[in-house]
């Protein structure tokens, strides 16, 4: 019986973290204490596996149960994309006489990391090749199959399953991204992949599991569970305080590349400092200076309908075909906010705001955290 998608183990050095341990090999250790969260996306990723490996099974005459009607996710765009992923399959296995085919086969590559396994989407093997291909359903970066660590790994779990049975000569290695229109394929050679994991992966996966090496920050602490807290990080985009008290007019132009260089790591960094300790602050962390306080938010009409109404009954057009005037719009139709409000104040709303952490010195009411949520303590006008 198959395991839920949901319910899997996951290796402290997996796969898909790999690009990030090989690279700051004590960030494993670090994240392994963290508790996992969970992600809409991720939850979404999930069911498009579980309806991908419901289809490869179907295609290949496996009796399994249709997930269809228990995916907390499903809609017109994953089912189209699954179907795409099983007709690449069927491509693949159509090249070969008698091809073996593995659907969510666990693969084993503890030889080289300790404690390591992951999850093969699916495995086929024919004459002197092996192909790995990895469904990815996210459309937030394009990934590569070249070097692909993630995918080099799969490669030694399945060499792993295979090689004495076959004489396997090269490994085909694919990413599959339908929402992207990427499929990604690398071939790499079992000589290469061998000398790669001696050589490479075997010393970091050791340094790795024990929590040693050198912290190392770049792309890689995307997805870092440590990333708004991590003193490497913060060095490595601090570096460009140098540069905030010079008008960009004096910088010379190495300077200028340098800061265009780290602009985006800058920017997310930031970004994440500021998601963390907001997250802090609202369960209750006090931070020096600064307060939690209710985000802007915009009016919204509550019934379209009755507004266009109202407006007609007055004889004005209500309409921007096809949709109704927005509010500012509204007003200057009606000649000014006193007839607006007049005829349309009870259909409209202020829909209460996100939560943000702001300087003590701005002037909008601090959140009290012994409520039980963000409501009923700001009233900035008629709530949705």
């Amino acid at each position: 019986m198959a395991v839920k998608h949901s319910t899997r183990a996951h290796a402290i050095l997996s796969a898909s973290a790999s690009s990030r341990w090989l690279t700051c090999p004590p960030s494993a250790k670090l994240n392994a204490e963290i508790p996992d969260t969970t992600t809409d996306y991720a939850r979404e990723g999930t069911c498009a596996h579980e309806l991908a490996e419901y289809k490869v099974n179907k295609l290949l005459g496996i009796d399994a149960p249709d997930p269809t009607e228990n995916l907390d996710f499903y809609d017109a765009e994953m089912a189209e994309c699954t179907d795409s992923y099983a007709q690449y399959i069927a491509e693949q296995i159509s090249k070969y006489s008698d091809p073996v085919i593995m659907v969510e086969q666990r693969l084993d590559f503890s030889r080289y990391v300790p404690g390591g396994f992951g999850t093969g989407d699916c495995i086929i093997v024919a004459d002197d090749v092996l192909t790995v291909i990895d469904y990815k359903h996210g459309k937030g970066v394009a990934v590569s199959a070249e070097r692909n660590s993630q995918m080099m790994l799969y490669a030694l779990g399945a060499l792993e399953l295979f090689d004495s049975l076959y004489d396997i000569k090269e490994i085909c290695m694919v990413i599959f991204q339908p929402r992207l229109e990427n499929v990604s394929e690398s071939v790499i050679s079992v000589s290469d992949l061998l000398h790669w994991a001696e050589n490479e992966l075997r010393p970091k996966a050791e340094l790795a599991v024990k929590g040693e090496g050198e912290f190392c920050a770049g792309e890689h602490c995307r997805f870092c569970k440590v990333k708004a807290t991590c003193r490497k990080r913060a060095e490595y985009n601090l570096t460009l305080a140098q540069y905030d008290f010079a008008p960009a007019a004096t910088l010379e132009d190495r300077e200028i590349e340098a800061i265009l260089k780290k602009a985006d790591a800058l920017t997310a960094w930031a970004a994440d400092v500021k998601e963390y300790a907001l997250s802090q602050a609202l369960a209750g962390k006090q931070w020096t200076g600064y307060k939690v306080v209710e985000g802007r938010s915009n009016r919204k009409y509550t019934d379209e309908k009755a507004v266009a109404e109202a407006v007609k009954s007055i004889g004005k057009n209500p309409y921007c075909e096809p949709e109704v005037l927005g509010i500012t719009a509204m007003t200057k139709l009606l000649g000014g906010k006193k007839k607006f409000d007049e005829l349309l104040s009870k259909y409209i709303c202020k829909p209460q705001g996100k939560p943000t952490l702001v300087p003590d010195s701005d002037n909008r009411k601090a959140w009290n955290p012994a409520q039980n949520d963000f409501k009923g303590d700001f009233n900035y006008g008629k709530i949705c």
